[in-house]
């Protein structure tokens, strides 16, 4: 079996964003110009359950105030990895993350991150496990 590359999962991710796997509120708004756009939340959850690590969350400003949350990882050695990075314009300032433990049940974004991680366990040929890992975002 070919060893599974940050390459591949970082491609079937990107591969399996669209309009249904975004924020509920931002979907009449996504375009596939801007594919990453609200898709970090479910991002960080599925590469969580392939590649484990913490979970990082910071603050989006937009001259000064908060308007939204930003989610990413973080592996072994600090090594933090964000795929969803360039869904921001100029004028949207991420703050630095803090670690947010996973918690044990879903509170929103339960279907989309569902969809999201059975089209990439598809993408890169694995079986869903019978009770998908829990996901607050």
């Amino acid at each position: 079996m070919k060893p599974l590359l940050l390459t591949d999962i970082e491609r079937a991710l990107r591969d399996s964003w669209g309009a249904d796997t975004c924020t509920p509120e931002f979907r009449p708004h996504w375009s596939p110009d801007n594919p990453a756009r609200d898709q970090c939340g479910v991002t960080a959850m599925v590469l969580n359950d392939l590649l484990g690590g913490e979970l990082m969350r910071g603050e989006v400003h937009v001259e000064g105030v908060r308007v939204d949350y930003h989610w990413w990882n973080r592996l072994g050695m600090g090594i933090e990895i964000d795929l969803t990075r360039e869904q921001f314009g100029p004028e949207e300032i991420v703050t630095e993350g803090i670690v947010i433990p996973r918690p044990p049940t879903f509170v929103r974004l339960r279907e989309e991150y569902e969809l999201l991680r059975a089209r990439v366990a598809e993408k890169l040929g694995q079986r869903q496990t019978a009770n998908p890992a829990p996901v607050v975002v």
